[in-house]
């Protein structure tokens, strides 16, 4: 959905600052590679200590790097298949250590029920990647679904900063709901895959 609705917003945002990059001569792939590296260490080393709210605004802008690649890549004239497939390598990368410190930081307070539902929102979110990266080597375009990276990460972010101001049972709300509209949108993607 964010994906329809604020692309182009988005875009005359990030499409100076990708050609200010590609001006000082730093390639897509470097900015993929940053971006990806930063969010690793900034998710593993604040989430497991329990500094939700500063690793949610922390990792947040990390993840915002991924905008700029792409950025960054148009500016260029950038089209060599390689860097489509480096970002989403490190796009799987982040979401996993993202949930994977969330996980760990849940686990070690004996938040079973919290670790569970962050254990069912990663394997979904690699499974709805997969799904479609499966179905585009059978040439079937497949984009149906309601929890792509962008809604994930925004649901899942919102609700770590929330917890860490101290705003009761947000987190909860979100990691369940974020699970069942992961599950939902695995259906849905193989739903599609079959139809196609």
């Amino acid at each position: 959905m964010l994906n329809v609705f604020a692309r182009a917003s988005v875009s005359r945002l990030t499409d100076p600052v990708g050609a200010w990059l590609v001006r000082h001569r730093m390639s897509p792939n470097v900015v993929t590679v940053v971006g990806t590296v930063c969010t690793v260490l900034s998710a593993v080393t604040l989430f497991p200590l329990g500094y939700l709210l500063v690793g949610t605004l922390v990792v947040a802008f990390f993840l915002l790097f991924d905008l700029l690649d792409g950025a960054a890549a148009r500016a260029a004239g950038a089209d060599d298949g390689f860097g489509a497939v480096l970002d989403a390598s490190c796009d799987r990368v982040a979401d996993g250590v993202v949930f994977g410190a969330l996980v760990w930081w849940a686990l070690v307070g004996d938040q079973y029920w919290r670790g569970a539902a962050l254990l069912i929102c990663l394997v979904a979110a690699q499974v709805i990647s997969y799904v479609k990266a499966r179905a585009q080597a059978q040439r079937v375009k497949v984009e149906a679904g309601m929890a792509e990276r962008a809604e994930r990460l925004v649901v899942l972010l919102v609700g770590t900063g929330l917890h860490g101001m101290g705003v009761p049972y947000v987190l909860d709300i979100a990691l369940w709901g974020l699970a069942a509209i992961s599950i939902l949108t695995v259906g849905q993607r193989l739903a599609g895959a079959y139809r196609a």
